[in-house]
């Protein structure tokens, strides 16, 4: 039995649909308690400030967020007994503020972007917040380090992966879980994936996008670009169209970040392919056909490692869907 539910924090790797002679493996972090990869990074920061004793039960917290950090800081907050406000661009959806709220957070939206709400928490944090800074604090990738890298290699077994494709936002999970799989795999290839319309990373000037929680205008500090071998660009366009994809052909239920790397994880997975007969990828038969289980993709297959943010479930008023 789990204590309380921040030691429920973890996911599943699951083989998705792709190219002949490679697998592509997505962690589903919906599963996490507040339903995103944020739940990892908020934990995180919230008992390393405990350690540090900069903060203790009853004390008040503030972030800024595009939703999910906030969420995954409600959940701890509500968890460990922090009150919270988090300061939200008001363009992101009613989903967000609804769940933070519904933990019992406080939320101020902003005019602008995610830099906007960043100014406006600078001046609580003056107030005697304590601000928790997912773009700069560095137990954000340590997070994904030791959780989601780790679970990733438990769960590859003796697999090889030659890739990981991730959407960039802080930053944190392409840097810990890059930093923690090239330990075991020096060779793999790590990929950034940003919005078309805001590629800061490709040597753009910022624009506007329509992404939620992926590409914010700037370079964080927790991104570690010397390990990024590669940026892609996806179109919200493109991006929704795969969500809508994975929802209908798979039965996954996933938001724009995670759509956008799906497409270039299957965009560029002919070119780590093995040549073996049997490294392909077999659809399952119908379950009421199946006498069976369906037999796994030979384990001579490379692997690409993708990361599905969070559910598609809090993009619903957006349209995402119809």
């Amino acid at each position: 039995m789990d204590a309380n539910i921040l030691e429920t924090i973890g996911s599943p790797l699951v083989q998705v649909t792709s190219p002949p002679g490679v697998v592509i493996a997505a962690k589903i972090e919906s599963n996490n308690p507040g339903g995103s990869a944020k739940d990892r990074p908020a934990l995180a920061m919230i008992e390393q400030a405990e350690r540090q004793n900069q903060i203790s039960p009853g004390d008040s917290l503030v972030e800024p967020t595009s939703g999910n950090t906030g969420i995954g800081l409600a959940v701890a907050a509500a968890t460990k007994g922090y009150d919270l406000t988090v300061v939200m661009p008001a363009s992101q959806s009613p989903e967000r503020r609804q769940l933070m709220r519904a933990y019992g957070a406080d939320v101020e939206l902003v005019d602008g972007n995610i830099s906007d709400a960043k100014s406006r928490a600078d001046k609580l944090e003056e107030t005697g917040m304590t601000q928790l800074r997912q773009f700069e604090n560095p137990a954000n990738p340590r997070a994904h380090y030791l959780t989601t890298g780790e679970e990733v290699l438990t769960q590859v077994g003796n697999r090889s992966v030659v890739a990981l494709v991730a959407g960039v936002g802080t930053g944190g999970t392409i840097t810990g879980v890059g930093r923690r799989l090239r330990e075991e795999f020096p060779d793999m290839d790590i990929i950034a994936v940003e919005p078309e319309e805001n590629a800061v990373l490709s040597g753009d000037d910022p624009g506007d996008d329509a992404f939620q929680g992926m590409g914010p205008g700037f370079v964080s500090e927790n991104l570690d670009t010397e390990i990024i071998d590669t940026v892609k660009t996806v179109s919200i366009d493109d991006a929704e169209a795969e969500c809508r994809r994975l929802a209908r052909e798979e039965g996954i239920l996933v938001g724009q970040s995670s759509g956008a790397s799906n497409l270039v994880a299957r965009q560029v997975g002919p070119k780590y392919a093995s040549e073996a007969d049997d490294c392909a990828r077999r659809a399952p038969a119908p379950v009421i056909e199946r006498e069976s289980p369906t037999p796994s993709v030979d384990k001579r297959c490379p692997v690409i490692i993708t990361v599905y943010w969070d559910s598609g479930e809090r993009y619903m008023s957006t349209g995402l869907f119809e």
